[in-house]
This record gives structure tokens, sequence and C-alpha cells, in this order.
């Protein structure tokens, strides 16, 4: 109350109206709602949907699934892909499945829990080597892998999504779902919903960094085929294809086809 003004930027402001009610006291809130300069045919947006992060899927046959699907895009196009899991478990269960089916056709990395600041540093610096094979690095959703670094043209040609990131149940966030409800809102989509797109957002925003950047961003979840979810998805969002695992590969053969096309 005490500015003259306040002015919020960034990349994943969305859904816009979550946003001014946390950040606003106010109601005659102006926003301002940026395209993409970015070609969205330089890009394709899958939505894998015969698989689920539920709780209640989380599966042997599940995991080995998602290893599917996985092995399907990147053995497509060689170059380096990021895998980005829900927790620490499913990183582990999916890319012990996936290493399991590749056997040894890739170049793997996971990301571990408490790495130093130069344990960073070196994982980032494996996406600058030179390669007879694909690499792929399993990282976090909402880790310090999911924003805030650039990984340009070749150094990153694909985003794997596994899940649509929600929070885990806790008191703050029963408390904040009991307050948005107690005012009429959508109690679950506040503290739940939202959060976990944003996150899904800032995972998928490592592939097109530069408008020279060509990538695959994959959304494996077939809750991401919710309205709700998909309320959350940029307007360039708006030529998603939905796959599943018997027509994924054919799909992305064909994305690169069209890519190699374009260029000559």
């Amino acid at each position: 109350d005490r500015s003259r003004a306040c002015v919020f930027f960034s990349a994943t402001l969305l859904p816009i109206r979550y946003y001014k009610e946390l950040l606003c006291c106010d109601d005659d809130v102006y926003a301002i709602y940026a395209d993409s300069v970015f070609e969205q045919e330089k890009r394709a947006l899958l939505i894998g949907r015969d698989v689920s992060s539920r709780y209640t899927r989380r599966t042997f046959a599940e995991y080995l699934a998602f290893a599917d699907y996985i092995e399907a895009i990147v053995e497509k196009k060689k170059g380096n892909y990021m895998v980005f899991c829900p927790s620490y478990k499913m990183l582990e269960e999916i890319s012990q499945k996936f290493m399991a089916k590749s056997l040894g056709s890739c170049d793997v990395i996971c990301q571990r829990s408490g790495m130093s600041e130069q344990e960073r540093e070196d994982f980032l610096k494996e996406f600058e080597e030179v390669r007879e094979r694909s690499f792929v690095a399993f990282c976090v959703m909402g880790g310090v892998f999911s924003e805030g670094i650039d990984l340009t043209e070749e150094k990153l040609i694909g985003a794997i999504i596994v899940g649509v990131g929600l929070p885990q149940i806790g008191n703050e966030r029963e408390v904040m779902k009991q307050y948005f409800e107690a005012t009429g809102r959508d109690g679950f989509s506040f503290a739940y919903l939202y959060p976990g797109m944003n996150k899904v957002l800032q995972s998928a925003g490592r592939v097109i960094r530069t408008d020279q950047d060509r990538g695959v961003i994959a959304l494996l979840d077939e809750r991401f085929m919710d309205r709700r979810c998909q309320e959350v998805f940029p307007r360039e969002w708006n030529d998603f294809q939905i796959c599943n695992s018997e027509n994924i590969e054919e799909k992305i053969a064909g994305f690169w086809k069209e890519e190699q096309m374009d260029k000559r």
C-alpha cells in the first residue's frame, strides 16, 4: 500500500488470475500478455495420454511405460535431452528402467539431491560434450535445472516432462486450499494445480531459448488432457498433438523430417 506501483514480470505468470490473487491487493490490476516471438513450427508439443504419474499408478509397469516413451523420443534424433520427474523416487525408478532398456545406447546422467555448486556446473558441462550417441539427463521438476539455465541450439533438443508437477500434500498447501475454498474459489487449483503447472512450464521452457533452437516437448500424463491443465497452457501451445505409446515414434520422426526439409 505504501508503493506507488509494482511491476511483476516473468515468462511463467500463468494463469494470470492466480498471480493477481497472490501478489496484488487491488482489483483494478493491469496485465499484458506478450506473444512468443518463437516460431511454433520449430518445436513439437506432444501429450502422452496413456500414462500417468498419479500415486495409484506408480507401478513397475507404469515406470516401464515412461521409459518406453523416453526411448522412442531420443532414438529418433541424436542429441541432448532432459527428462523432468516429479520426485527423486520417480527419477530413480524411471531412469533405471530406461537404462536397462537402452542397454548403453545412450549416455545418461541423473540429478542428485544436495548437489554442490561445482557438481551443478559439472552437470551442465555435460551438455557441451561432443557425443556419438544421445545424451539423456534425468532431473527433478522444479529443481535447479528446470529454470534459469540456457542450453541453446544443439545443446538441448528435447524436454520430456513426467507428470503435472503437483506439490506434495502438506499443511501449508491444505491451509491455502481451505482459504480459497472458503472464499468461493477452486482451492485445489490455487494450492496444487497452478503451482504444479508453473513447474511444467518452466521445465518446457528449457528447449526453445533462441530463434535458432528446434526441439521436442513431451508432456507425459493423461491429466494434461484435463481442461483445467490446458487452461494454463500458453497461447502458443494451441498446436499440441495427442499421442500414445503406439504412434509416438511416428510423430517424432515426422517432426524431425519436416525440420530437415525446412533447413534445406
